[in-house]
């Protein structure tokens, strides 16, 4: 990692933050938000974004590492209220739910 990637990878960690789904909704109505499996890293999936990384971010949606947060697992998170992690990388809203919890 350069030294300007790791300088992204601290200032997106330091804008991460626990969010509750109720807050996300209008994101999700929106079609703004963006889905990481928990196995992935949630800063890693911002940086690739933000540093336009195409190829790694197709091939994490082609995997369904990464996906625009579907309708059903919208559905569970209102019905669940899990504790989610979020971060903004404009225009997308990226959140995970923490593993475990």
């Amino acid at each position: 990692m350069t030294e300007d990637a790791s300088t992204l990878y601290a200032k997106l960690l330091g804008e991460t933050a626990i969010i509750e789904w109720q807050a996300l909704q209008p994101f999700f109505a929106k079609g703004a938000l963006l889905w990481v499996e928990p196995g992935l890293d949630l800063i890693t999936v911002g940086q690739a974004l933000a540093e336009d990384k195409h190829a790694e971010v197709a091939q994490w949606l082609a995997d369904g590492k990464v996906e625009k947060l579907s309708a059903p697992r919208a559905l569970d998170f209102c019905e669940r209220d899990p504790v989610l992690w979020a971060v903004v990388v404009s225009p997308w809203v990226v959140i995970q739910e923490r593993a475990g919890e």
